[in-house]
């Protein structure tokens, strides 16, 4: 972590800009349903408040693509935010121009504003300069705490860095430090857990963790293109044929480091994609036309937690099935208690993607994992070892 965090600048008196990611999901009454990522910034807002900064919070939600779209509209964040913070915040109708301006200089130290969606204009999302510099021109300087945002250059986050000096938030700092340390230096053994529906989903992840594991655990739908590429029947299971290759050239170079490969042996097939489907516990060799492997099977989740006993760094993406499904959830639950247990016994653990989050909530055992990243495609994009760029932009100590 060589970058300058919100600890190596003194914000006492000033405006702080800070790139926040409060792009949360909201129903049909504008109503918040899932509040992680903003209760995920309080610790950096804390600290700014608490040492005299004045406060302007700048945010997507959604992909309204360049234009002003009302139900995106952060107000009702603005109002939440309100709530949870326990006093009011301010909230402006725009994120740049005279509103915004007046809006600025207007705050107080103590005081916190959210500006309206950053997404509302073109202009962000093409890392315009002239944009950037009417953030930049808002503050005195700028915190990027949006790892969620990491892997884009835009505006608020790169293109910003050109106006003021940019420094990392403390989730931000937390993101770089967790998955930053398991990529550069991991205690061992080093287990990848990598599942979800495709491979070409993880192919940068799974070729970048071969140089780095010890073992690697794949499952859910990208497991059938690993086995249909090892001549297995797979009946109806979601594959991608156009991936066999890639599958047996990771396979090869695996084998060739000395990497352990972990496949399911024993999958629960169903007669129709369905939480009510006919369903049965076969070898993976005797997968039938007509059927679907939905999850992984018991002799599969005992070799998966077989492999993560005694493992010191743990890093899981993507569920071991369908396990929006309840009767397709028990390989994913298997993993999501062997990671928990694991990490009761000393090892650190690390895991991201929506889909393993919302699994890992379902069992009821996030507290008992070391990191759960607030990033999505950030996340997979720093495991495959790529520069994000609103980190790359972030101040040097």
């Amino acid at each position: 972590m060589n970058k300058k965090t919100i600890e190596d600048i003194d914000v006492q008196g000033k405006k702080v800009f800070v790139r926040v990611d409060f792009n949360v999901p909201l129903d049909d009454q504008q109503h918040i349903t899932n509040d992680k990522r903003i209760r995920a910034t309080l610790p950096t807002i804390h600290y700014l408040v608490d040492h005299g900064a004045a406060v302007i919070l700048a945010s997507h939600l959604g992909r309204p693509k360049g234009q002003r779209k009302p139900e995106l509209s952060l107000k009702p964040v603005a109002d939440y935010f309100s709530q949870l913070w326990g006093k009011p915040i301010k909230f402006v109708e725009d994120c740049i121009g005279k509103p915004a301006r007046d809006a600025a200089a207007a705050l107080q130290p103590g005081e916190i504003l959210l500006l309206e969606n950053l997404r509302f204009h073109p202009e962000e999302e093409k890392n315009d300069p002239g944009f950037a510099k009417e953030l930049a021109a808002l503050a005195d300087v700028a915190v990027d705490d949006a790892f969620g945002c990491a892997h884009r250059g835009h505006a608020s986050n790169d293109g910003i860095t050109k106006y003021l000096e940019t420094v990392a938030g403390y989730l931000l700092e937390k993101e770089i430090k967790f998955i930053g340390a398991a990529l550069a230096a991991p205690k061992r053994p080093f287990v990848a857990i990598l599942g979800g529906a495709k491979v070409s989903d993880k192919i940068g992840v799974i070729a970048n963790m071969i140089d780095k594991v010890d073992t690697i655990i794949i499952g859910g739908g990208m497991a059938h293109t690993f086995d249909a590429a090892k001549g297995l029947p797979i009946g109806d299971s979601l594959c991608e044929p156009d991936k066999y290759d890639l599958a047996r050239e990771l396979l090869a170079k695996a084998e060739a480091k000395g990497v352990r490969v972990v496949l399911p042996v024993d999958v629960v097939v169903a007669d129709r994609f369905a939480a009510d489907a006919n369903r049965k516990v076969v070898d993976v060799d005797q997968v039938e036309p007509g059927w679907q492997a939905l999850d992984s099977g018991p002799k599969t989740s005992a070799l998966y937690t077989e492999a993560l006993q005694g493992a010191r760094t743990v890093i899981w993406n993507g569920p071991m099935g369908v396990f929006e499904f309840d009767a397709f959830a028990k390989g994913t639950e298997a993993v999501a208690a062997a990671v928990a247990k694991a990490t009761e016994e000393g090892a650190v653990s690390i895991v991201g993607g929506g889909d393993s989050i919302a699994a890992l909530k379902k069992t009821g055992l996030s507290a008992k994992i070391s990191h759960i990243s607030t990033g999505g495609g950030a996340t997979l994009e720093f495991l495959e070892g790529k520069v994000l760029p609103g980190i790359a932009a972030l101040a040097d100590k």
